[in-house]
């Protein structure tokens, strides 16, 4: 064992010791923190400022043809040909199935025979009338008879009128047996064959549809047009005239569509069961591109933000709780310092080929936001050193 001296001399030097490191190691922390100190993070900042920015909606919706028509018969009978080939393209006024034609041409002929008679029948009381006419003159014929003559000739006259009706309803019949295409465009399958007896309209024959100009049906949430009539109200947004949004198609592989349209239609009635509101585009589509049933994207157009903060998508941060951004400031010691500001975002715009959110709330002029750096903010209030305003 040592002496009680030489131990007591080993005591007090490990307490010197200790005491030393303890004293270096808070000379080495920062004023206020636990830990060691860190260096500045390298950020760049962005000036807030405000600007008019498109203001832009896209939805789903769904293509229909321009328009869509049922083929059907007018006249009854055994369908002698079809016409066309299923899924070909046809010209208004073609020829798609012939009804029989026989028997319509016999009722032709037979209404043009009547039509004869009738005429027939007129010459024969118009001369007979003219007779009488004569013979009442010289008074050699009673008042009776000649009225009778006159009331001959009218119903002859009447008769032909009839005749000539009949004459034009065979000759039309005999046209509807042609079954004509009533407008240009794409033919679909038959589902009546050759052989078949058709019962006039009742029966669907096929169907056509043109598809030169397309529709685009969507909806549009009666939550967001309420918001974006407050923005109208408040001079925040600016609509397009007469609300004929520029309507473009965005395909399913993500593509633009090469024509684009015009919002022509806006139902007045809320779907009840959806809570929105049908619109309606017309989309040229002069190649036949677009297929009717075909989802696609419908991106709005033409109208404005006005006097709008917009910020690059990587400056906006999400806690789990809310979205915030970095704001580069002064703390008490004069230390520039990253505070976290919360913000209220609205929606994606896309300027000079850079994604930007809009941000509605939390945000003044002049305020510089942190736009480059944020990885190196390791806690809130950590200190920056602004190397420059970013791009």
């Amino acid at each position: 064992m040592y002496p009680a001296h030489k131990s007591s001399r080993v005591v007090h030097l490990a307490t010197a010791v200790l005491s030393a490191l303890v004293i270096s190691a808070c000379s080495e922390a920062p004023q206020g923190q636990g830990g060691p100190s860190m260096p500045p993070a390298q950020v760049s900042i962005n000036k807030v400022t405000t600007q008019s920015v498109p203001f832009n909606i896209e939805l789903p919706a769904t293509l229909a043809g321009d328009k869509e028509v049922e083929i059907r018969a007018r006249v009854s009978g055994l369908i002698e040909s079809r016409n066309f080939e299923e899924g070909q393209y046809v010209k208004a006024g073609r020829s798609l199935f012939t009804i029989e034609l026989r028997p319509l041409q016999l009722e032709l002929e037979k209404a043009e025979a009547e039509l004869n008679a009738a005429k027939a029948n007129v010459a024969q009381a118009k001369r007979e009338k003219d007779r009488l006419e004569r013979l009442k003159d010289e008074r050699s014929v009673s008042k009776r008879d000649f009225d009778n003559a006159v009331s001959a000739y009218e119903v002859a006259i009447a008769n032909l009128d009839s005749a000539k009706v009949a004459l034009s309803e065979a000759q039309l019949d005999l046209e509807y047996a042609q079954v004509k295409a009533p407008v240009s465009g794409i033919m679909g399958r038959e589902f009546v064959s050759q052989g078949s007896y058709v019962s006039g309209p009742t029966v669907l024959l096929s169907e056509l549809t043109d598809t030169s100009m397309m529709r685009a049906r969507f909806g549009f949430s009666e939550r967001e047009q309420l918001a974006m009539r407050q923005d109208v109200e408040n001079g925040t947004l600016s609509l397009p005239k007469n609300n004929e949004f520029n309507a473009t198609i965005v395909l399913q592989d993500g593509s633009v569509y090469t024509h684009s349209g015009k919002v022509d239609f806006s139902d007045v009635r809320v779907n009840r069961f959806t809570g929105t509101s049908e619109l309606q585009a017309r989309i040229n589509n002069p190649d036949g591109e677009l297929r009717p049933g075909q989802f696609v994207r419908v991106r709005l157009s033409g109208a404005v933000r006005n006097n709008a903060i917009v910020l690059p998508q990587r400056a906006v941060l999400d806690n789990g709780t809310g979205k915030f951004v970095y704001i580069a400031t002064e703390n008490e010691q004069g230390m520039t310092v990253a505070l976290p500001a919360p913000v209220e975002v609205g929606e994606w715009v896309n300027l000079d080929g850079k994604n930007m959110w809009v941000i509605r709330q939390g945000l003044t002029p002049g305020q510089p936001v942190i736009i480059e750096g944020m990885a190196r903010i390791f806690f809130p209030g950590m200190p920056v050193a602004v190397s420059g305003e970013g791009e």
